[in-house]
């Protein structure tokens, strides 16, 4: 083989897996991490929409209310909670002991919260006061079916706080920016392979009842598969996390102890106030959030349309389910095309900027086709005869399309340049502000969005008719997404090349002192 071939097939191969062999033994843990991580979010996401959807009583309307008056509320006692326990306990312990409640949540949940759902929930209190208040059904839902929505809400966070904030956390700790332009969207891979094994584990755990006498809870017994999928999953993060801090951390080819030692020994305590204090007064941070916020609001405008046209489709709970999981399998196979092709090649060859600027473009491109699609499908009656199909099912379709391609650029593109964006701050930035715009941020995004649906939804009465309003608000919201990215790039470029600057100056000073020790004297 010519040296010529050999070039040639090294740029291929290092296009296609750049990662030295030595270096698996840094990447293959934090892949296996993610990828159980990711599986039990694909579980829990679709799971909770199952639960809150198609419970009694209840609605895609639901999720609106839920996600503002739930989920933000907790997401800021998390982060209360997070702040006090981050200035108290060391980085394994405050892991520990925040994935732990999650999985003990789970389990009960399964195995005594849900068969005991008939005594814990106050349906008639719940009828009484629907009578009086029609206009509140999706807050009275909340109530009606608390176990599911508390069920909700920390499947919510377990995408917040275990994914984005611990996972993330820990991997721009490890990471050195070389690395992470290399690896991140190898990691994403993970949560890919997450999609295509989760997606057929809801569909056969939904699919069960076919084997079920007809007196057995069926959406009972998937339930209580699919929950024991994430307690043994969760676990699995646990003891991958263990063993990567006491086989890879003190490994000196892949991290620098002294960096975090001196951190520990002089980063200031900050309380709940201070943190957002300190996420306020830093430009960089500040567009960061905006990143995230915009991101929220955008897919759940999207998103709720999409379930409530799935919910009408699909009353039954493991159809609902069987469905979402062909739907995660979907966006797992087209996600891995993605991250494997074009996401990490787009980030090394057309830069940060663009690639950031991706993920709201083709969001704003498919969310319109979908929302006009809802707007206008009675004037495409005869066109949708013609293809055999109904306009709810083709509206169902075509919103499962939009969200797979939005979801998985948002995995090759959009969660790797946003984590990126975090590498080049100091310590203190990295931990208070990401903690502050991972689980904070990203719920005032989603509950954001939700606020302006039940607004509308309170003034119009439906999805269906406050739709050409929200899709009036996403071309909005996605504006001022991109225009965040382009100033966050250029923030982005001279931190990089600050830090580079200064670990040259690190370097080339001391060596110059000690080759000639009167410079320093002349100067």
């Amino acid at each position: 083989m010519s040296s010529q071939t050999t070039q040639e097939f090294g740029k291929i191969r290092s296009l296609l897996w750049p990662v030295h062999n030595f270096e698996l033994k840094k990447l293959l843990p934090m892949f296996l991490m993610f990828f159980f991580i990711s599986f039990n979010y694909t579980i829990l996401r679709d799971t909770k929409d199952v639960l809150v959807v198609t419970a009694a009583g209840s609605g895609a309307e639901t999720l609106t209310f839920i996600k503002f008056w739930g989920v933000l509320p907790m997401a800021v006692v998390f982060m209360l909670i997070y702040a006090k326990l981050s200035n108290k306990l060391s980085k394994p312990a405050l892991f520990y002991a925040t994935v732990a409640p999650f999985i003990i949540f789970f389990a009960l949940f399964a195995f005594v919260l849900y068969p005991a759902r008939e005594h814990l929930h106050p349906t008639a209190l719940c009828d009484k006061l629907l009578l009086q208040y029609p206009n509140l059904m999706g807050l009275i839902a909340i109530f009606r079916n608390w176990t599911f929505s508390l069920f909700y809400i920390l499947a919510e966070l377990w995408g917040s706080v275990v994914l984005s904030l611990l996972f993330w956390s820990f991997a721009n700790d490890i990471m050195k920016v070389m690395e992470a332009k290399r690896f991140y969207s190898l990691l994403g891979l993970g949560a890919n392979l997450a999609l295509m094994v989760s997606g057929p584990s809801i569909i056969y755990a939904s699919k069960i009842r076919a084997n079920l006498p007809p007196d057995v809870d069926a959406w009972g017994v998937s339930l209580n598969y699919l929950m024991s999928m994430v307690v043994g999953a969760g676990i699995l993060v646990m003891v991958i996390y263990y063993w990567i801090n006491k086989n890879v951390l003190t490994d000196p080819r892949f991290y620098d102890p002294k960096e975090q030692k001196t951190f520990k020994k002089e980063k200031p305590k900050m309380s709940l106030k201070d943190s957002f204090g300190f996420l306020t007064r830093s430009k960089y941070l500040g567009l960061l959030a905006l990143l995230v916020i915009s991101y929220g609001i955008a897919i759940n405008i999207i998103e709720v349309t999409w379930k409530s046209q799935l919910k009408l489709q699909y009353p039954n709970s493991n159809d609902y389910s069987a469905f979402m999981g062909g739907f995660s399998l979907c966006t797992g196979i087209v996600s891995a095309i993605m991250m494997f092709f074009i996401g990490g090649n787009l980030i090394r060859k057309l830069g940060w900027g663009f690639a950031a600027q991706t993920t709201p473009v083709v969001l704003l491109i498919t969310g319109v086709v979908f929302l006009s699609f809802v707007i206008f499908r009675e004037n495409l009656t005869g066109v949708i005869a013609m293809l055999g199909s109904t306009p709810l099912m083709l509206a169902v379709i075509v919103g499962m399309i939009q969200n797979i391609l939005s979801k998985s650029t948002k995995y090759s593109l959009f969660d790797p340049t946003k984590e990126m964006a975090y590498i080049p701050l100091d310590p203190e930035s990295k931990v208070k502000g990401k903690a502050a715009i991972d689980v904070v941020g990203a719920r005032f995004g989603k509950s954001g969005g939700s606020l302006i649906q039940q607004v509308l939804i309170v003034g119009f009465g439906s999805i269906a008719a406050i739709t050409p309003y929200l899709a009036a608000i996403l071309f909005g919201v996605i504006a001022v997404w991109i225009i965040a990215a382009r100033a966050l790039n250029k923030l982005f470029i001279e931190k990089e090349n600050e830090k580079v600057k200064q670990k040259i100056t690190e370097e080339v000073i001391p060596t110059a002192s000690k080759s000639s020790p009167k410079q320093e004297t002349l100067n």
